[in-house]
């Protein structure tokens, strides 16, 4: 076959791997299905992959590479810190709105949904996972010291603040998932302004008012 060809099936094997994961999870499913989704003969998965398990690498890498340009784009910008935070909150948000409405449930994070089901099994899965959440709690720190600095958050410490951010991040889209509900995001700015002691003003400043239910940023949590 033609190179265009080529990295088209492997394109098309990638997407079907990936929307059956989310959907199913990934030990429930066998190679032949993939394929069927695929539609490309079962031989096509092997000429790629050389098992299912390096399939999964290559699913976590392009969900990753697509992820990273998103939070780079939006806690790279030159916008003020929290507003940026903020922005990272309803940009997860509306990719959750988004596969709700496509596949009728909300999938939820495909890394946290493995970590969930694989971390104690494929310790390669385990270390990759790992690497991009320690990349996502860096990027999150990044924008924590530039509040910090501006005098807008009054955490001690901001790489336990930033994985407490990340925390927050993946608990609610897991409760999300779980309730299949995306409005158990609502909670996560005002959570996210208590765990980093930001201030009401900045908040005003930032943002309009917090709907009915939100925490305050002086409240303890849910």
């Amino acid at each position: 076959m033609g190179m265009g060809r080529t990295s088209d099936t492997r394109q098309e094997i990638l997407t079907a791997a990936q929307r059956l994961i989310e959907v199913r999870g990934y030990s429930a499913l066998g190679v032949a299905e993939i394929c069927k989704a695929a539609g490309v003969p079962k031989g096509s998965f092997y000429y790629f992959f050389e098992s299912k398990e390096a399939l999964a690498h290559a699913v976590i890498d392009e969900q990753w590479n697509e992820q990273r340009r998103d939070w780079t784009t939006i806690l790279g910008s030159d916008d003020e810190p929290l507003h940026r935070l903020r922005r990272l909150f309803e940009a997860t948000e509306a990719v959750l709105r988004a596969g709700q409405q496509s596949c009728g449930t909300v999938c939820g994070c495909l890394f946290g949904n493995l970590t969930l089901e694989l971390s104690n099994q494929t310790e390669s899965i385990r270390a990759r996972l790992q690497e991009i959440f320690d990349a996502e709690v860096g990027m999150v720190q990044s924008v924590i010291d530039e509040a910090r600095a501006r005098g807008e958050a009054t955490v001690a410490d901001s790489t336990s603040a930033a994985r407490a951010v990340v925390a927050q991040l993946e608990g609610q889209v897991l409760f999300a998932k779980l309730y299949n509900d995306t409005q158990r995001l609502d909670a996560m700015w005002s959570n996210c302004l208590a765990l980093l002691g930001a201030n009401r003003p900045e908040q005003a400043a930032a943002t309009s008012r917090p709907e009915p239910g939100m925490v305050s940023a002086g409240s303890p949590g849910e």
